[in-house]
């Protein structure tokens, strides 16, 4: 399965602004925080894939990385 962008909405543009708005513009500040979620979230996948059962999910396990779709 490949996951597709959204095309940009202005929900998307609402996000954006707002995630800016909370640092106070400083892009820098908001991508070092962007990317420390993502850090905090990887290692939350990690430890439910390590208690999850293959059985509980029916094969599916979750990946880290998604698969993006050029087209």
């Amino acid at each position: 399965m490949s996951v597709k962008f959204a095309t940009p909405s202005a929900e998307l543009d609402y996000e954006v602004e707002a995630a800016l708005a909370f640092h106070d513009d400083d892009a820098k500040a908001t991508v070092a925080t962007l990317l420390s979620d993502i850090k905090h979230l990887r290692f939350q996948l990690a430890l439910a894939q390590g208690a999850m059962s293959y059985g509980m999910t029916r094969g599916w396990s979750p990946k880290f990385d998604r698969e993006l779709d050029a087209g």
